[in-house]
């Protein structure tokens, strides 16, 4: 089984959301809907920027918290560098 750390942005890309998930088509489903999370739903974080796969669960949930203590501007261009136009990535993990 594989999981996901991934990242969701507002349409502005002003507010990003960092979280784990075993199912990562699922949750991207909840974010949209506006049932994610108390922080998704204020702010309008409906778009999936940014997704790294990983094997295990503590895995993922290293890299959720290694990326949380990441300075702004560092996560804007870990995005950047495969999503330059931060584009929503849902179709992608459909394929996965």
């Amino acid at each position: 089984m594989a999981f996901y750390t991934y990242i969701m942005s507002c349409a502005s890309n002003t507010a990003i959301y960092i979280g784990v998930t075993g199912d990562l088509l699922k949750r991207v489903a909840e974010h949209k809907s506006g049932f994610g999370s108390e922080h998704t739903s204020k702010y309008r974080i409906r778009k999936l920027v940014y997704f790294e796969v990983h094997e295990t669960l503590p895995e993922a949930i290293a890299r959720e918290r290694q990326l949380k203590r990441w300075r702004r501007v560092w996560k804007d261009e870990l995005i950047a560098k495969t999503n330059p136009r931060w584009s929503d990535l849902t179709m992608e993990v459909s394929f996965l």
